[in-house]
């Protein structure tokens, strides 16, 4: 299992198009990757279930990838975090 911490920087947080970047990502890894913000979770995959997290501007989120390919997923999740959230 891996996992990154990140802090969102977008001014609007984790919204419509960062969110279905995420979950486009998330699909084309065969790993589970999983989001944790302010005590909830959701599985990246799932779009409005991302932005049901209310994830905003200065929240930490917690990514959490865990399958045969994590290491590649990580690596790939946390650049997308970097460029667009």
């Amino acid at each position: 299992m891996k996992s990154f911490k990140y802090v969102i920087k977008d001014e609007i947080g984790l919204h419509a198009r960062p969110a279905g970047l995420v979950a486009k990502v998330a699909k084309e890894v065969s790993s589970k990757v999983t989001i944790t913000c302010n005590g909830k979770s959701a599985e990246a995959t799932r779009l409005m279930a991302l932005i049901g997290l209310g994830a905003k501007c200065g929240n930490e989120v917690t990514v959490t990838i865990e399958g045969d390919d994590e290491e590649k997923a990580a690596a790939v999740m946390e650049k997308l975090f970097h460029e667009n959230l």
